[in-house]
């Protein structure tokens, strides 16, 4: 997977916050697991930030 795909998956939790079809903290962290599995260069706290609204998509402030 590459960045362009962690991004759009991201951008799909981050749709679904709020909604019945949301995941748990524990079901993101192992999803990240899986993702940094598919790419040893993924960042999975930068990914998770991003879902949680904390940064912005590479990481900065939350409008990048």
């Amino acid at each position: 997977m590459s960045k362009k795909h962690f991004i759009a998956l991201a951008d799909y939790l981050r749709d679904t916050r709020g909604y019945c079809e949301a995941f748990t903290p524990a079901q993101l962290e192992h999803l990240a697991n899986f993702c940094h599995a598919q790419n040893c260069a993924f960042k999975r706290q930068r990914w998770l930030d991003y879902i949680a609204g904390k940064c912005g998509k590479n990481g900065g402030s939350r409008n990048g």
